[in-house]
C-alpha cells in the first residue's frame, strides 16, 4: 500500500483506495482517501509516464520520382551592399580646441 500525506490529520498515512492516474503533464499519481478522516489524498509519483509507442512512418518513395515544386526551390538573392567606411570627428573641431 503508497504511504502519502494527509494534510487534514497532518501526518503520514497508507493511501486507501488508491488508484493511479496519469496527470495533464505526463506524470503519474496515485489518488485516494486517508483511512482516518476520509480526506482526499494525492501523492505524485516519481518520472514520467511512458509514452505510447508509435510505429515507425512507412518507407519514403525514391526522391527521384517525385521532383521538388519550383516554387519550394531557393532564389538567389543579391549580396548585400558593403558598408561605408566608419568617419571619425574630432571633438576639438577642424583648427583645435577654442580658447576664446
Amino acid at each position: 500500500m503508497i504511504e502519502g500525506y494527509c494534510v487534514k490529520c497532518k501526518a503520514k498515512r497508507p493511501i486507501a483506495d488508491a488508484i493511479e492516474e496519469q496527470m495533464k503533464n505526463g506524470r503519474k499519481a496515485v489518488k485516494g482517501k486517508c483511512p482516518t478522516c476520509g480526506a482526499v489524498m494525492f501523492k505524485i509519483l516519481g518520472g514520467k509516464a511512458l509514452a505510447t509507442p508509435t510505429p515507425p512512418p512507412p518507407p519514403s518513395p525514391d526522391p527521384a520520382a517525385h521532383p521538388v515544386p519550383p516554387h519550394s526551390q531557393e532564389v538567389p538573392t543579391a549580396p548585400a551592399p558593403a558598408a561605408a567606411p566608419a568617419t571619425t570627428t574630432d571633438p576639438t573641431g577642424p583648427t583645435g580646441p577654442s580658447n576664446a
